[in-house]
C-alpha cells in the first residue's frame, strides 16, 4: 500500500519561572507573523534537517527570547490534524525551569515580535493549541513535585526555606502543611543550613539561609528517592 506524508516536526519549548517578588510565570513571544499574528504563544518552531529535536528547542528558545536553559525535559507530542492552519504539523513539547531573575532581559528576534514573563495567573489568551500544551505541561509539573522535590533550579543560589514553601504552594495551588512539609525535606539531606541569615522582613526574627546539595539529590535520585507532599 502506497503512503503519502506531508507531515512537518516542530518543537516547542514551556518555560517555568520564579522569582520571590512576581511568583511563578510562564515564559512566552508574540508572534510576528501569521496564522496567529500578534497572538501571544508559546517559543518554538520547527526542526532543521540537521538537528536533533534537543537541539532545535534550545536554539528555537535562545533565538525567540534570548533564554537558555540547560536542561529541558520532553513532555508530549502533539498531533492533532488540524491543530496548525497552515499544514499537518507535529510538535514535540518540552518544559524546563528557570529562575526568572537570571533572564529578566529578553531578547525577540526570528519569528518573535515580542517575549516577555506573564504570571502563572494571568495568562492572555494563546495561539494555536498553546492552552493545551501548557495545561498539559501544568499538570505534569504538578505531579513531579509531589513525589520528588524540584524546583531548586527556580530560586536563588542561598534561600530562606519560605522562598521553598512558597514555591511549592504556589505551582499546586494549593496550601501545604509549612511544618510537616519542612520536615520531610529535612529529612533528606538535600539542603545544607547555612549561618547566613535571610533579610529581615521586619516581622519576626530572620532565619537562616539554605543551599541546595545538588550531589545528594542526585545521589538519592540513583537510590530511588520517595518523597510525598
Amino acid at each position: 500500500m502506497k503512503t503519502t506524508q506531508n507531515i512537518k516536526v516542530a518543537v516547542d519549548a514551556i518555560v517555568f519561572g520564579y522569582n520571590r517578588e512576581e511568583g511563578v510565570s510562564i515564559l512566552l513571544i508574540k508572534r510576528k507573523y501569521a496564522p496567529f499574528k500578534g497572538s501571544w504563544a508559546i517559543p518554538g518552531g520547527f526542526v532543521l534537517d540537521n538537528e536533533s529535536l534537543e537541539d532545535a528547542v534550545e536554539r528555537e528558545l535562545q533565538e525567540e527570547t534570548g533564554v537558555q536553559i540547560n536542561y529541558l525535559e520532553q513532555l508530549y507530542t502533539f498531533g492533532q490534524p488540524k491543530r496548525d492552519p497552515r499544514e499537518r504539523i507535529l510538535s514535540i513539547a518540552y518544559f524546563g525551569l528557570v529562575n526568572s531573575k537570571q533572564f529578566s532581559e529578553l531578547q525577540a528576534t526570528s519569528d518573535a515580535e515580542d517575549a516577555k514573563w506573564f504570571n502563572i495567573q494571568m495568562l492572555p489568551e494563546l495561539a494555536f493549541d498553546h492552552s493545551d500544551i501548557l495545561a498539559m505541561a501544568i499538570q505534569r509539573l504538578r505531579a513531579k513535585m509531589i513525589y520528588q522535590p524540584i524546583g531548586f533550579e527556580l530560586l536563588e543560589n542561598k534561600f530562606p526555606f519560605s522562598d521553598l514553601e512558597q514555591l511549592y504552594s504556589t505551582l499546586l495551588d494549593r496550601p501545604i502543611d509549612r511544618r510537616n512539609f519542612k520536615k520531610k525535606v529535612m529529612k533528606l539531606g538535600i539542603l545544607d543550613e547555612l549561618e547566613e541569615k535571610a533579610k529581615s522582613t521586619g516581622s519576626g526574627r530572620p532565619g537562616n539561609l539554605f543551599k541546595f546539595n545538588k550531589a545528594t539529590y542526585q545521589n538519592l535520585l540513583k537510590k530511588g528517592m520517595h518523597f510525598e507532599i
